[in-house]
């Protein structure tokens, strides 16, 4: 007889006749349904704008696409980040790396620069005329933009070459204007004496763009410099005349003339009757009163209010100011 103790540890280990034949059938069915399940699931949570994950390998193309793609984004990144010297730099360099050469190919060269005051200097005009202002080009038209802010009253000149009769003759501009430079001081480009000043007119003959003109200047200089202007003939010298403008006076409208006379007699006709008013109150009243011949030297309040008892010559504003300019324009 067998001992029951040895069944039963043959039972518990496996090795007795309670196993069964179809255990591991029964356990690989549970396996593919939990298998099923999870696939069902993850197919319920998938989203509709998803990428479906590639499971297989990619390609060597695809990702050598993906891999210039990224460089590519992280390339446009850095040069967006630099200046334009530091990105030009950059490309020079890849360049000359890539293909050869050498940066003194790529120095810029400076020979054709210019500035606008080398565009004012080509296109400058002493005197502009109708006929050049048509058809300007934009280096024109800033030329005569310069030429349309100088002051043309009085000229600055350029007396370094007087003896061979040549002079330089410029217009003035902003600030010479302020500080009285070409007027109130001497108009030669090297001198600033303020004395005895003359003012002179001048025929400046001059060569531009291969035409021959002819401009009529004016000039204020000290005694020195005058002599320099004259040194091979005398130029017109301009005077301050009085009879000038007695003559336009004379010169103007009868009408003109008739309206301030009677104006002048009518105001003489006043202060006559306001006189003959004021002696003839005297004439009534004198010999009533012995001290009325101490009081009429006196004159009395309402005296003044009659009206003025000499004749004056009264200037009128514009006469004032005519007086007042007329040495300094000459």
């Amino acid at each position: 007889m067998v001992p029951a103790q040895l069944l039963l540890s043959q039972a518990v280990h496996g090795r007795g006749g309670y196993d069964s034949d179809f255990s591991d059938d029964e356990s690989g069915e549970k396996s593919d349904q939990r298998n099923k399940r999870t696939s069902n699931e993850d197919a319920l949570l998938v989203k509709p704008f998803q990428k479906v994950k590639q499971v297989k390998v990619a390609d060597r193309q695809i990702a050598a696409e993906q891999w210039d793609r990224e460089e590519a984004r992280n390339r446009r990144f850095h040069l967006i980040a630099m200046d334009a010297y530091a990105r030009h730099k950059k490309f020079v360099n890849d360049y000359i790396l890539y293909y050869g050469g050498k940066k003194e190919d790529f120095q810029r060269s400076g020979a054709s620069d210019k500035t606008d005051l080398d565009v004012v200097r080509e296109n400058y005009r002493f005197l502009w005329k109708e006929e050049d202002a048509v058809d300007m080009n934009w280096e024109k038209r800033l030329a005569k933009k310069y030429y349309d802010k100088l002051f043309k009253e009085y000229c600055i000149a350029d007396l370094s070459r007087y003896k061979e009769n040549k002079f330089g003759f410029r217009w003035r501009h902003e600030k010479e204007v302020v500080s009285g430079k070409g007027q109130f001081s001497c108009g030669n480009k090297h001198c600033d004496e303020k004395e005895a000043l003359k003012s002179w007119e001048v025929n400046f003959g001059y060569m531009e763009y291969g035409e021959k003109r002819n401009a009529l200047v004016k000039l204020r200089l000290c005694p020195q410099c005058s002599c320099k202007l004259n040194f091979h003939h005398r130029r017109r010298e301009v005077k301050p005349n009085k009879k000038r403008q007695r003559t336009e006076r004379n010169s103007e409208d009868p009408k003109s003339k008739k309206s301030r006379l009677s104006h002048s007699e009518k105001h003489r006709s006043k202060r006559n009757k306001q006189k003959d008013q004021v002696s003839s109150d005297d004439s009534d009243d004198f010999g009533n009163d012995p001290d009325d011949n101490e009081e009429r030297d006196v004159p009395s309040d309402a005296d003044f209010w009659k009206g003025p008892l000499q004749e004056t010559d009264e200037k009128s504003r514009e006469e004032e100011f005519d007086e007042y300019f007329q040495d300094l324009f000459l």
